[in-house]
């Protein structure tokens, strides 16, 4: 049997969004994603429990956010064992409007891949796509330091990266579906607003066109799904992540009886980008959408909560 998932891999480049890299094998993704959520809830695990502690007890002198990003790319190196690709690691949420900081942060971050003997082409430094974090992901991108933006919610957003010549951007599918829904409230109207229709869904793939439309070398990979609908609308994006059930059940899935068709297509021709956007037309455009102003807070918010939580259990084993 050819399940939608062998057929989602023939269009799109799979990615795994865990920090749990023991799921990781059977699904043999490209690359993996991980935030601070992700890596808190893996060190909580029973199976992770040692992994912490290794690496607590033999950084104990030094400060805690060395020992973090110790810790962060601990798990990076685990999964790097197991995809052949490239892993996404994130820098502290809470440098989200720090662009030196986030720049520090980064460095440090790739200097201890490189210490293991990884290269840097097979890491992508997660950062907020806030205007201070775009920023910091121009610098990096110059240095030979790839980038995946994240908490991408807006074009205004995708359009700085592009400008930026990040790496990657991970737009939201998910958390825009749940933001309208929510504001529907019973109004909401689950078949109108499902696959193709979904409004997380046309975000990603209006980006994903104008990425296409104008040239724009940044790769673009749908995060943060609620269903494998939202997944198989967009087939044919050049990446896309997804959590392990769904991943599961992608496997599960008889591609016979529903083949994977491809939705996203390369442009059939190129026109020149449009002119960059200023630090004030992001920042405006970004207030005009009220969806994505509300999310981005929302999600850098709750990285900071788990990334706090995260010092917690570091500094009781300290």
């Amino acid at each position: 049997m050819t399940s939608q998932l062998d057929q989602l891999k023939a269009c799109t480049t799979v990615v795994a969004d865990t920090g749990d890299f023991k799921q990781l094998a059977q699904f043999t993704p490209q690359d993996a994603t991980t935030n601070p959520s992700l890596i808190l809830k893996a060190v909580q695990k029973p199976d992770y429990a040692p992994l912490l502690a290794d690496t607590v007890a033999a950084h104990r002198s030094e400060s805690l956010t060395a020992i973090v990003d110790r810790v962060l790319v601990r798990f990076g190196l685990e999964i790097l064992k197991v995809v052949p690709g490239r892993v996404s690691t994130e820098v502290d949420a809470r440098l989200s409007f720090d662009t030196p900081a986030t720049i520090e942060r980064a460095r440090h971050i790739i200097g201890l891949y490189e210490a293991a003997g990884i290269a840097r082409g097979r890491v992508l430094i997660k950062i907020a796509a806030t205007w201070e974090g775009i920023q910091a992901a121009r610098v990096l991108e110059q240095e030979g330091i790839h980038c995946n933006l994240t908490l991408l919610f807006a074009f205004a957003q995708a359009r700085a990266c592009g400008d930026a010549q990040v790496q990657l951007i991970s737009p939201f599918v998910g958390r825009i579906y749940d933001w309208y829904k929510k504001s529907a409230g019973a109004q909401w109207d689950e078949a109108a607003n499902a696959g193709v229709n979904d409004p997380g869904v046309k975000s990603v793939a209006r980006i994903y066109d104008y990425y296409k439309q104008h040239g724009v070398r940044t790769e673009v990979m749908g995060a943060s799904f609620r269903n494998i609908g939202q997944i198989l609308a967009l087939a044919g994006c050049d990446l896309l992540t997804i959590s392990p059930d769904l991943l599961a059940q992608l496997q599960a899935a008889d591609g016979a009886a529903q083949p994977v068709v491809r939705r996203l297509l390369p442009a059939t021709s190129v026109v020149a980008p449009e002119a960059p956007l200023s630090e004030a037309a992001f920042r405006y455009a970004l207030n005009e959408d009220a969806m994505a102003t509300d999310k981005l807070a929302e999600g850098i918010r709750l990285f900071a909560v788990d990334a706090g939580k995260l010092d917690a259990l570091i500094e009781a084993q300290r």
